[in-house]
């Protein structure tokens, strides 16, 4: 599984001068390093080890607000902070979780306000919104959902998205038949295999993706985004799930 390279310059920038080493250190070692081992150990868990670790220490500072950022930005979600936080009160001490729910109500507040998007958006079609997608958070930027809506014959299931989430490159392999197909039920999304231009996903869009195709779908920026997804049965069937699509990527498809 491919690396993803994690760039950080807040080292430099803020103790550049004054510590030079340190933000050497900060920059290229802790975040370009450890940080960047997504094939050991992937950014969601990485995250919730260094909140966990920063709030049983009592620290409620600004490396807290940040790394409570980059939890959120790597698929943790304002029901499981909350459940996170109650866990380590236990723990780690009542009063730090206090301070840590301070911080992290800030930093998730504008959630509340998607929660009522996503009611207006479960309006609009017929397939359930589903529970969050946990188990396969570490390959999505975001937040997804799932509802199971046929286990006979070919298994079919409903994904949603929140704006901007989207899953990493990926891969259906097999040897004899496979891939996957998917079907636009509301919003507005994005399909694009590799070296390919992406293209739109709009309800009734349907899209065929051949066995062993690298590729990656998500939703729009601006709008949540549904697809049934239709598994086809194969020989020696698997998944190969790969680098995320980067924000730089992901952005160039906005403009």
């Amino acid at each position: 599984m491919s690396q993803e390279k994690i760039v950080q310059t807040a080292g430099r920038d803020q103790l550049g001068e004054f510590a030079p080493k340190f933000a050497e250190l900060n920059d290229d070692v802790l975040f370009g390093e450890i940080w960047s081992r997504t094939d050991k150990l992937g950014l969601r868990d990485r995250s919730l080890v260094t909140i966990t670790s920063l709030i049983s220490q009592g620290i409620t500072d600004n490396s807290l607000i940040f790394h409570l950022q980059s939890a959120k930005k790597n698929g943790i979600s304002r029901t499981e902070i909350a459940e996170i936080i109650t866990h380590i009160g236990f723990y780690a001490g009542w009063p730090k979780a206090w301070a840590a729910f301070n911080l992290a109500k800030k930093v998730w507040a504008e959630d509340s306000i998607g929660d009522e998007a996503k009611a207006a958006f479960q309006r609009e079609m017929i397939f359930p919104i589903g529970e969050p997608n946990t188990a396969y958070a570490r390959y999505f930027i975001g937040n997804s959902y799932l509802a199971p809506i046929s286990q006979e014959q070919v298994n079919i299931s409903n994904v949603t998205f929140e704006p901007r989430c989207r899953n990493n490159w990926h891969i259906h392999k097999a040897t004899k038949g496979g891939g996957q197909m998917l079907i636009g039920v509301a919003g507005q999304g994005w399909y694009q295999e590799e070296g390919k231009p992406a293209v739109k996903i709009l309800p009734g869009t349907v899209v065929h993706i051949p066995a062993n195709v690298k590729h990656w779908h998500g939703a729009a920026a601006d709008s949540w985004f549904a697809h049934l997804a239709f598994e086809i049965p194969g020989e020696n069937a698997s998944n190969e799930w790969l680098e995320p699509v980067t924000d730089e990527q992901y952005d160039k498809l906005q403009k």
